[in-house]
């Protein structure tokens, strides 16, 4: 268990997971370009040691492979496990109270711990001009903070206990932020934050908010996690780092984490915001400029020798990735308790996560009609649909099982599987005018978009192709096509320019594949910009054609009809062309690409790595 950042650092290196780059680097693109190509070949975590125009040094990748994760909680992971497991179904304790009595006494030596009061004599007090400015890709509205603890209390509750510890993305510099003196905050309303502020709001005063940056590997965690009712982060965080969080209060009346390398304190006003952005984010596209809270720097804190923690996150997989994997790992049965019927929901990383869930749910409603259909499966759709982060999926493929296992984890079997078993004519079902994510530009503005469920079960009904039909070779301005699965062709179209244009496209390829005859053996076929890259490897398939499209606007139908407003189709096909409207994908910039060889050249720190 580490008390500090910089004990887990020595204890990387120790062991072999960590690297010192002792040259130095520039915190404008190349420190993230350095990352990102360690990360690419699962390498170790990077100290840099000689940051450009600043005197502190930065951590990345600290969180780049499962096992190294797991290498940094080793000591703590069962505990944490276990106390979760509690909190998910409580009457296990009841079950076997000796058994579980050590997960009792490790959430009690959770619980935090308040310090004297008043700012820790290990801290100096510094500027937002000092710290590490990394920007990660060349687009971004300035320089951010990637990996804070964004720290609030409840105005009508104060109290650490009432408190929300949220990774809600931080911008020190660009745009119109008066340097030193403001940063923006990146959240949406319905996060905890969100709350705090809305209440502050109602009561005519500001909120009070903290950021925290580095400390304890746990903390960081901590963050991100999706915990159970009634368990805070901040308990949480002590609990994962095997000790009690310690905090104080500032004389401004900000709280303080005692752990952390840094602390940046202020305000944030009733009505504020300013414009925040581009940043390059998780889905593989820039998250646009949009008017964000503004929060008023009261001070800067740093520890003596404190470490910058910083990831970058892009196109997935990426270090955000092994988080993914941590939060299924330590909730994995969560989902289980609040929604009944559900045995598993993934959301699949490749495709930006939150685009795409697949599911398995349970089909018990009707077991003695001998046409069996997807009855159940459809309430617990709705349920996973209106759940938390779940809310903001796309597109929700769902079955549930019969004659064998399946998993969601398997995403060519899983959806094999449900493409061999769905009824094209009755199981597509479409939210439309609702919420998707902030970060998904592919919708009809900010937060506002569509879903669809794909729900399946029963017999299988088809055989899917494995090889191109004929009736999808030489179509008049659709041509390339490739397998991408069973049962899934990639064609090449012209570039798309507006969606009156694209009906028009959508209503002549499907007349065209309709004159050919029936091809049931292809449910599915995606219309694309670069067939080849599409269809190239399955991570091209799934991000470019989940990410490129919204259900309502882009899902078009060969045979298409309404039947009692319920919409039906013999093939479906979806267009994840790249429209005009979309944000731009992220490009490294190559300059910066070619100057950062330098550091893996032999004698340089990272020679030999690659």
């Amino acid at each position: 268990m580490y008390r500090t950042l910089e004990e887990c650092i020595l204890d990387l290196e120790k062991n072999g997971h960590l690297v010192r780059v002792t040259e130095e680097v520039d915190p404008y693109l190349e420190m993230a370009a350095i990352h990102l190509k360690m990360y690419e070949v699962g390498g170790p975590a990077l100290l840099f040691e000689n940051v450009k125009g600043s005197k502190f040094r930065a951590v990345s990748n600290l969180f780049g492979t499962i096992e190294r994760s797991k290498f940094i909680f080793r000591s703590t992971w069962a505990a944490a496990e276990n106390v979760i497991a509690l909190r998910n179904d409580p009457m296990k304790a009841l079950k076997h109270p000796f058994k579980n009595m050590e997960s009792g006494f490790a959430a009690l030596k959770a619980l935090p711990i308040k310090k004297s009061t008043g700012t820790p004599v290990t801290y100096q007090e510094i500027s937002i001009s000092d710290l590490p400015l990394i920007q990660s890709w060349p687009m971004d509205g300035g320089a951010f903070v990637t990996l804070p603890q964004v720290y609030s209390e409840d105005p009508e509750k104060p109290g650490i206990m009432n408190s929300n510890l949220g990774m809600y993305r931080v911008q020190l510099t660009g745009n119109e932020y008066e340097i030193n003196k403001e940063i923006g905050l990146h959240y949406q309303i319905h996060r905890g934050i969100g709350v705090h502020q809305d209440k502050a709001n109602k009561l005519g005063a500001p909120l009070k908010v903290s950021c925290f940056v580095g400390g304890p590997p746990a903390h960081t965690l901590s963050a991100v996690m999706p915990l159970p009712e009634g368990m805070s982060e901040i308990t949480f965080a002590g609990l994962l780092s095997g000790r009690r969080f310690h905090y104080s209060y500032d004389e401004d009346g900000n709280c303080i984490s005692n752990d952390a390398d840094f602390v940046i304190t202020g305000e944030i006003h009733a009505g504020e915001t300013k414009p925040e952005g581009p940043f390059g984010d998780h889905l593989g596209y820039y998250s646009l400029t949009h008017p964000f809270p503004v929060m008023r720097v009261k001070k800067v804190y740093a520890k003596e020798n404190a470490i910058w923690p910083f990831t970058v996150v892009g196109r997935p997989p990426q270090e955000d990735t092994s988080f993914g994997q941590l939060i299924h790992e330590l909730t994995g049965d969560a989902i289980k308790q609040e929604i009944p019927g559900v045995k598993e929901v993934h959301a699949v990383d490749a495709a930006g996560v939150h685009p795409l869930l697949f599911a398995i749910g349970s089909e018990r409603y009707t077991p003695y009609q001998q046409v069996k259909q997807p009855t159940e499966m459809l309430t617990i759709a709705n349920r996973i649909l209106g759940t938390g982060q779940l809310s903001l999926a796309k597109y929700l493929f769902i079955t549930a099982e019969e004659n064998r296992p399946i998993t969601t984890h398997d995403e060519v079997d899983f959806m094999t599987y449900i493409l061999e078993r769905i009824d094209l004519h009755r199981d597509i079902h479409f939210y439309t005018n609702t919420t998707i994510d902030t970060l998904d530009y592919s919708g009809t503005g900010l937060n506002s978009g569509s879903k669809v469920v794909f729900a399946a079960y029963g017999e299988q009904k088809r055989e899917l192709c494995k090889d191109v039909p004929d009736a999808l070779k030489e179509l008049r301005e659709f041509g390339n096509a490739r397998m991408i699965m069973p049962g899934v062709v990639a064609i090449q179209g012209t570039a798309f320019t507006d969606y009156a244009s694209s009906q028009k496209e959508m209503q002549s390829l499907s007349d065209a594949i309709k004159d050919r005859g029936s091809i049931s053996s292809c449910p599915m076929i995606i219309v694309c910009d670069d067939s080849s890259f599409l269809s190239a490897t399955l991570s091209n398939f799934l991000w470019a054609t989940f990410t490129r499209s919204n259900p309502s606007h882009d899902i078009y139908g060969v045979n298409s009809y309404y039947e009692n407003k319920h919409w039906a189709c013999d093939n479906v096909i979806i267009d994840a062309r790249v429209k005009p409207h979309q944000a731009p994908p992220l490009i490294p910039d190559p300059t910066v690409e070619k100057n950062m060889e330098r550091l893996f050249v032999k004698g340089a720190s990272l020679g030999g790595i690659l």
